[in-house]
Parts: structure tokens; sequence; C-alpha cells
């Protein structure tokens, strides 16, 4: 194979002159050439991995999306899930709770205490962040839900267990025989006669003769008996009895008392005398009803011994505003 030389113009001599190529030369020209191999090698390998996916991350990316068509299958399935348990939460307000006259629970108390899973969002980085945090929150949903729904079957259980017991104590006739007394003044704001002004009656007004006997209404435990309980003030000769499951009664105005603090009755017992003590304008025994504190319409326990026209012509008389007796 020929040669190549390579020559060189020489201004001096005005001649052309071999170029003597140095084996430093050789080894320049050829550094130089691998360096840009390499540079140009780095260049194409940077923009192939930025342009195109190498096995390994296509298999990622597709597990990737795999994970996401699964969470979605499982967020929609939550959502099923949700839906049958509102409607076993509807039944448990709305029939069982009901049923067994029992508080119902709060949308608020079903579901307090869950976490916020923004955090997911705001600090992770990942790439389906928001469907982490929607899950795990739907998650967390369920359980806490879960849990108070079980908590109150085990408390409508129990209370369907004792429910002979229960009735037994919950306030359910009038504490006056129907045949000897009136119903005067109801529930809700009324004129009283002593203080001459409108304020809230919060019982129901039976009149009837000086020593009509007052009866209890549902078994429980005498608390108060007479005059001596400051926050009774008002009443005049009252008995206060608890009944256990929340309710409580109160009978005021009494001439007499028949029964003592601490002492057990049972419904329909004797427990006082009509009177027309405290702040009364005339004999009549003003009855109350109590559940959790919270004072209630009286009629609405009238039921046990009246018939349901007796009942409504209760219900229609105690609606009508007019003057109570104390």
């Amino acid at each position: 194979m020929k040669k190549h030389h390579t020559y060189k113009f020489n201004p001096h001599t005005l001649s052309y002159e071999k170029v003597k190529v140095t084996f430093v030369d050789k080894l320049k020209k050829v550094s130089f050439s691998v360096a840009f191999g390499l540079v140009l090698g780095v260049v194409l390998l940077v923009l192939g991995l930025q342009l195109f996916d190498s096995p390994k991350e296509r298999q990622l990316k597709r597990e990737l999306a795999a994970y996401e068509r699964q969470m979605k299958q499982m967020q929609s399935a939550m959502r099923r899930n949700e839906a049958v348990l509102a409607d076993l939460e509807n039944r448990d307000n709305s029939i069982y709770r009901t049923l067994l006259e029992a508080e119902p629970i709060s949308d608020n108390e079903r579901r307090s205490g869950i976490p916020d899973y923004s955090i997911y969002e705001e600090t992770s980085g990942l790439h389906n962040a928001e469907l982490i945090a929607e899950t795990q929150s739907q998650l967390d949903n369920l359980s806490k839900r879960l849990y108070v729904l079980s908590r109150s079957f085990d408390e409508v259980y129990r209370m369907a267990s004792n429910k002979k017991e229960r009735q037994d104590h919950i306030p359910a006739i009038m504490p006056l025989k129907k045949n000897e007394c009136q119903i005067i003044s109801g529930f809700g704001t009324r004129y009283h006669p002593i203080l001459h002004y409108r304020r809230m009656h919060s019982g129901v007004d039976l009149s009837a003769k000086t020593g009509t006997p007052i009866y209890a209404t549902g078994d429980g435990v005498v608390t108060t008996a007479g005059r001596n309980d400051p926050a009774l003030s008002g009443y005049g000769v009252a008995v206060l009895i608890d009944h256990g499951y929340g309710y409580k009664t109160l009978y005021g105005h009494m001439s007499e008392v028949k029964v003592k603090a601490g002492q057990q009755v049972k419904r329909g017992e004797l427990i006082g005398l009509v009177g027309s003590t405290g702040l009364a304008s005339g004999p009549h025994c003003h009855y109350e009803v109590w559940i959790n504190g919270k004072k209630v319409n009286p009629v609405y326990y009238f039921y046990n011994d009246l018939t349901p026209q007796e009942y409504e012509q209760v219900i229609e008389a105690a609606n009508q505003e007019n003057q109570c007796l104390s």
C-alpha cells in the first residue's frame, strides 16, 4: 500500500518540504480522536436516555400503571362499601336506636378523629401521592365508622337484652288517674300567674282536687322528697325520681309526700298528694320528664294508659297556649 506523506511550503526556500510526523504528534492525534469519540458517545447516550426508556424503566412504568388501576378499583370497592355502611348507620339511628329510645349517634361522632392525609400530597413527591392520600383517608374513614357502628350494635344488643326492665323504668303513664285530673297547661312558653310574665313552662299542669293521689310513672329511685333540694325551689313540696337510662321525672306542688329519698318505687306506686305549695295559683300536679338532663314534653310519655283517641285529645289539650298554674 502506497504511503502518504504530508508536505509544507517553506517561504524562505520557496519550496515544499516533507513534514516529519513524530510519535508525539501521532499520539496527540489519536488521543484527540479518542476523546472526541468518547464525548460524542456520552452526549448520544444522555440524549438516548432522555428520549427513550430503558427496558427496566418500561417495566417499572407498566407496574406503576397496573398499581394505579388496582388502587382505583379498590377505591371503587370502598365507595360501594361506604354506601352499605351508610345504610347500616341509618338503620342504626332510625330503627334500632329509635325503637329502644336511645340517642342517635351524630355524623360528627361517627367520623371524628380521622387524620388529614394532605401531607402525602405536599411532602412525599410521589407520582400518585394524591391517590395514596385519598385511599388512606377512605380506609381510615371506614375503620372509624365501623368501630363506632360496632360499639353502637353492642349497646343496642345490651338494651334489647334488658328491654323489659328498661320499659318498666321509662315513664309511660300519667301521674294522676285520667278521670281525676284535667290538663290545664302544656309544655312551652306560658304566662306565669305568680310572676306575671311569659316564660318557659317545662312540664304539664294537671289540675285536680287537693289530696288527689299522685303516682310514679315508672320504676326508679326517689332522689328528692319534700322541700330539701334548693335546685327545685319554686316547686314547693316535690318528688324527683331517677329512673335510670337517662330518665328522671319531677312532681311538684304536692300537699304531702308518701315516699322518702333513696326509696325504690314501682310504676303506679303512690308517691304523694296533689297540693298548691310553692309558686302555684291552685291545686295541681306540675309534672316534668327529663332525658339526660334535658326537659322534654311529658305528654309523649302518657301512652301506656290511654286509648289512641284519648292520647290525641291529651296532646291537643296540652298544645293549647294558655296561662299555667305554676
